[in-house]
């Protein structure tokens, strides 16, 4: 069995899951899912990101933390979602320190890949503070990194 630990900051879409979970043809996967909400210190970057995009109206609404209760929702959700495509799932909020808890997660469950999925962050990626540039570094295993999908319909 292939064994990913998978790095998120919001819910996982229906996209997403299915993007990671067929990432490997039909060969088994085990995810351990490592969710750190984006918080109150990242409110600037966020917003600096969202001005990037051309998203303004988010860039003016940007809000901090949605709570532990929140976090642990959007966990409980991202579990369900994979283990629904019958893949094994198992995960933790991560509250300090996400790089030294990716590293003895990857080293503890042996994986043998980390995806971190995420939202554009342009200027954490320019500076390559981001978690994969970061995480590149450290894990020692390879490091995937994809950007987050959003539920929402964009017709017009």
């Amino acid at each position: 069995m292939f064994t990913s630990v998978l790095m998120i900051e919001k819910p996982l879409t229906s996209v997403d899951v299915e993007f990671v979970t067929t990432l490997h043809g039909d060969e088994p996967v085990s995810f351990v899912v490592l969710m750190q909400p984006r918080g109150d210190q990242d409110r600037l970057l966020r917003a600096i990101d969202d001005v990037a995009l051309g998203e303004l109206d988010e860039a003016v609404h940007e809000s901090g933390d949605q709570g532990p209760a929140a976090a642990v929702r959007a966990l409980e959700h991202s579990l369900a979602s994979l283990r629904a495509t019958g893949s094994q799932a198992v995960g933790q909020i991560v509250e300090d320190h996400p790089l030294d808890l990716l590293k003895s997660v990857v080293d503890g469950v042996n994986a043998d890949e980390v995806i971190v999925l995420t939202a554009p962050h342009y200027v954490e990626e320019f500076f390559h503070r981001d978690w994969a540039s970061r995480a590149r570094h450290k894990v020692g295993v390879p490091v995937l990194k994809l950007f987050a999908h959003s539920e929402e319909a964009h017709s017009e």
